[in-house]
C-alpha cells in the first residue's frame, strides 16, 4: 500500500496516477505535435464578405493558428469580397502562383474553402487542376442560394432599386478589400448574387461539373483526375440557424433560413447542396457563420467545436499523403 507523507509526495503521486490520462486526452484533441502537418500546404479560400484579417478578427476565426500549432502550413487567400466565382478563382491561381515562385517546395495547395470560396476552388481545381492536390468545400452553396434569387428579384438589374444596390455593394465590397490589404481589381456584386441563384448556379455547374453528386442529394466521386492531376474532394456542412442567442449573426441567418421551408439549412445554403466529393456529414448542429467559429467563436452549448473538425480533417489530409 502506497503511503503519502507530505504534500509534495501527494501531488507526485497524483501526477504519477493522471499522466496516463492526460496522456490520452492530449492525444484525442489533436494538439500533439505534427497532428495537422500536411504534405502539401492548407490553403483557406474564404466565401462572400472574404477578408483575411480586419481590424485583428480573422475571417477564419483562430482556425489558421489552430492548424498551424499541430504542424501545417497555412496560408489564407487574398480575393474579392463581392465577384463572381471565375475572377475570384484568377486572383487565387496568381496567388499560388507567386506563392510556389517565392517557396520552390511548394508542389500543391490543398484547399479548404467555405460558402463561395467552394466554388472558387472548384474552378481553380478545374483549370489548374496541377495546383490542387485536394479540395474541401464547407457549407458551399453549390446547387445555388434562395437568398441570390430573392436579392435579383427585390433589386432587379436596370432598375433604380437595383442600382443603388450595385453602387452600395461594389463600394463596402472596395472597402472591404481595402481594409483587408488584398491587392484585387473592383469586384462586381451583381455577378456574385447572380452566379448563387438556381439558374446562375445551374450553368456554373454545367461549366464545371467534377466532384458534384449524379443523384439528389447525393454523393459525389472521392477523386478526380484532371488532366492527369489526381484530386481528393470532400464536404461538410451545417443544418443549424439560431444556435446562439449572443450571435448577432444567428438573427440574420434564422431569417433567411425560412426561405427554405423545411429543408435542412445553415442560414444560407441548404443541407443537400453542400454536397460536393465525399460528403463527411451534412448536419452538423452550426449555422453559415458557426463553419467558420465565427462570430468569436460563439455557437450552441452542445454542438462540435468547429476547431477540432478542421484539426481532423487536417489529419485526414495527412493520413491520405496529402
Amino acid at each position: 500500500m502506497l503511503r503519502v507523507r507530505s504534500a509534495r509526495q501527494l501531488l507526485l503521486c497524483c501526477a504519477l496516477m493522471l499522466s496516463p490520462f492526460m496522456a490520452s486526452a492530449m492525444s484525442s484533441s489533436g494538439n500533439t505535435s505534427g497532428y495537422t502537418q500536411t504534405r502539401h500546404p492548407i490553403m483557406l479560400v474564404q466565401g462572400i464578405l472574404a477578408f483575411d484579417n480586419i481590424a485583428g478578427i480573422d475571417y477564419w476565426y483562430k482556425i489558421g493558428t489552430k492548424l498551424q500549432q499541430g504542424g501545417a502550413k497555412v496560408y489564407v487567400a487574398h480575393i474579392n469580397a463581392f465577384n463572381n466565382s471565375i475572377d475570384r478563382g484568377e486572383q487565387l491561381i496568381h496567388e499560388m502562383e507567386t506563392l510556389q515562385a517565392m517557396n520552390p517546395g511548394i508542389e500543391k495547395f490543398n484547399l479548404i474553402a467555405h460558402s463561395q470560396g467552394g466554388l472558387t476552388a472548384r474552378y481553380v481545381m478545374s483549370v489548374r487542376p496541377d495546383l490542387v492536390a485536394s479540395v474541401t468545400t464547407v457549407g458551399s452553396p453549390h446547387q445555388g442560394a434562395p437568398i441570390a434569387d430573392l436579392l435579383n428579384g427585390v433589386f432587379a438589374d436596370d432598375t433604380l432599386l437595383g442600382n443603388l444596390f450595385e453602387v452600395v455593394g461594389n463600394a463596402a465590397g472596395s472597402l472591404i478589400d481595402l481594409l483587408s490589404g488584398d491587392d484585387v481589381p473592383a469586384g462586381d456584386v451583381r455577378s456574385l448574387t447572380t452566379e448563387f441563384t438556381s439558374a446562375g448556379a445551374a450553368a456554373f455547374n454545367q461549366n464545371f461539373p467534377a466532384g458534384l453528386p449524379q443523384t439528389h442529394c447525393g454523393e459525389g466521386p472521392q477523386q478526380v483526375n484532371i488532366n492527369g492531376n489526381n484530386i481528393r474532394l470532400y464536404s461538410w456542412g451545417g443544418d443549424a440557424n439560431l444556435t446562439n442567442i449572443l450571435d448577432p449573426l444567428d438573427y440574420l441567418f434564422a431569417t433567411t433560413g425560412l426561405l427554405f421551408g423545411r429543408e435542412g439549412n445553415d442560414g444560407i445554403t441548404g443541407r443537400c447542396s453542400n454536397h460536393f466529393g465525399k460528403v463527411l456529414r451534412d448536419n452538423y448542429p452550426l449555422n453559415h457563420a458557426d463553419l467558420i467559429n465565427q462570430v468569436l467563436g460563439l455557437r450552441g452549448l452542445t454542438a462540435t467545436d468547429p476547431l477540432s473538425i478542421y484539426r481532423s480533417h487536417a489529419n485526414r489530409l495527412k493520413n491520405a499523403g496529402l
